[in-house]
């Protein structure tokens, strides 16, 4: 009988089919609207966050890359360099760079964005000015170990200020802008080079001092005017009301599989970072990546005044377009990689590019000027996309957050040893050829490229064990990371 009195006090089944259709139709209206508020949102984070990021991304590359277009400009002969001394200078940037990034990573979020991120870049902002009443080698080589100390702190504290702003299929963009404007800063370093010409002998200063001091000056008002406008988080940021703040609220409980935790660092992620191969893979070919980048990026102008005979004027204009192609390759391949969640499409359709490219100018003696500079827009095809894509795939599969953190620390502290190692690969012993510099950068696109194919087995083969797990077949790790069931890897 109580079963029977149960049954009754359940409605029809064409009345309960109505009842879950309005449940559907409800929930469906609430996801669309949240959709719509959340686009709003993100949109609003575009326009708030994101452009201080890209500035103070724009002004570290623009100080640290002006070395390369202030030494076509005197700053060899003034300083009285001889021999490897600008290639040492060059390099010597990066030692406290690499050793500042890993801690950057893991103390930014407990001190806050809002102070290490504007402190570093006043820094390194007073540096570069300084750098501009340099008088001999050993204090151009002051401000360079200095310089990179406070610019360490700066690109895993963007990359993880991202991370704690926007989702995971967001984030591939959002670090494709940072790699973006390296790529803008070193046109506009150019077209800032070629106008600073034209101060050649202002107050008795040679233009490459003005260089130093205009761009440190310009660091160091932006650095200021961060203090006030980097938010301490969504629970305070000036631009968002109640209503988005809620809506944050959701993002962050929505991406808890991604980010594992509330910052709060413990030795088991650390430890769980270095045992994971796949971190060890990413970084090997970022150091690969960042030599080519840096490279290039900081060599590219001296190329084209003693490597193909420009002359100074040439050789600062004609550099503009080269990176300005490199930014605009970037920009659209990094759109395409957060929009299908491809990421390793986007890490290896331009590396030919720069096969061909780097190949061209290893064996085009024979070639023109002309087919020479045009090879340099196929290597600007891939020099910035490899190193973004790159962090921003071992960005998406790395979590928890502890992990991510120590993950990326670990691949930009050590991928940073590509720049000391492009700082001797490029020696004006070698021009007009450069073939050290060449060859090595091809060899190191084709070792990343290999590489990329062993990350994609590797992921594919996780994601094949993880469905095991799904299944019921295998057990679940006793630590969430991304080797949990629940966490499917972007590939």
């Amino acid at each position: 009988m109580s079963v029977h009195r149960g049954s009754e006090d359940l409605p029809e089944k064409p009345e309960l089919d109505t009842q879950l259709q309005q449940i559907e139709t409800a929930t469906d209206a609430e996801d669309a609207d949240f959709k719509r508020r959340e686009a709003r949102v993100v949109a609003k984070l575009d326009l708030y966050i994101c452009p201080i990021l890209i500035v103070l991304q724009l002004i570290s590359f623009l100080d640290r890359g002006n070395i390369g277009f202030a030494a076509t400009q005197g700053m060899i002969g003034d300083l009285n360099l001889v021999g490897t001394q600008l290639n040492t200078a060059v390099s010597l940037f990066y030692p406290l760079y690499i050793l500042s990034e890993f801690p950057a990573a893991l103390i930014v979020k407990r001190v806050g964005f809002n102070r290490v991120i504007p402190a570093a870049a006043t820094c390194w902002g007073l540096v570069c000015l300084g750098n501009g009443f340099a008088k001999n080698f050993g204090d151009l080589v002051v401000c360079r170990l200095l310089m990179g100390m406070f610019e360490g702190f700066l690109m895993p504290s963007l990359t993880l200020m991202l991370a704690n702003w926007y989702k995971r299929e967001e984030i591939g963009l959002r670090i494709s802008y940072l790699f973006i404007a390296s790529a803008i800063s070193s046109a506009f370093s150019g077209l800032i080079a070629f106008g600073i010409l034209f101060m050649d002998g202002a107050a008795g200063y040679p233009g490459w001092r003005w260089l130093y001091i205009i761009e440190g000056s310009v660091t160091v008002v932006v650095a200021i005017l961060c203090f006030f406008i980097i938010p301490t988080s969504y629970t305070t940021a000036y631009f968002l009301n109640e209503d988005d703040r809620a809506v944050m609220r959701k993002r962050a409980e929505l991406t808890e599989a991604y980010s594992g935790g509330q910052g709060h660092y413990t030795r088991t992620d650390f430890m769980m970072a270095i045992k994971d191969v796949k971190t060890w893979i990413h970084t090997l070919i970022q150091v690969m990546c960042l030599t080519i980048l840096y490279g290039f990026s900081v060599f590219l102008p001296i190329i084209l005044r003693f490597g193909f005979n420009f002359s100074v004027e040439q050789s600062q204009y004609l550099s503009i377009p080269v990176f300005f192609w490199g930014s605009v390759v970037y920009a659209v391949v990094g759109y395409l990689s957060d929009r299908f969640s491809r990421r390793f499409l986007a890490c290896v359709i331009c590396a030919p590019f720069g096969m061909v490219g780097y190949s061209m100018l290893l064996g085009g003696q024979h070639l023109s000027v002309g087919v020479k500079y045009f090879a340099c827009f196929l290597i600007a095809t891939c020099v910035w996309m490899m190193g973004g894509a790159n962090i921003a795939w071992l960005s998406t599969n790395s979590a928890p957050d502890g992990k991510r953190a120590a993950s990326l620390g670990l691949a930009l502290a050590i991928g940073n040893l590509g720049g000391i190692i492009s700082g001797q690969i490029y020696p004006q012993t070698m021009a007009p050829a450069y073939t050290l510099g060449h060859a090595w950068s091809l060899g190191a696109i084709c070792i990343s490229f290999g590489l990329w194919w062993v990350l994609r087995h590797i992921y594919y083969t996780r994601e094949s064990l993880k469905e095991s797990i799904r299944d019921g077949t295998a057990p679940e790790p006793t630590e969430f990371s991304d080797r949990a069931g629940s966490y499917k890897y972007q590939h």
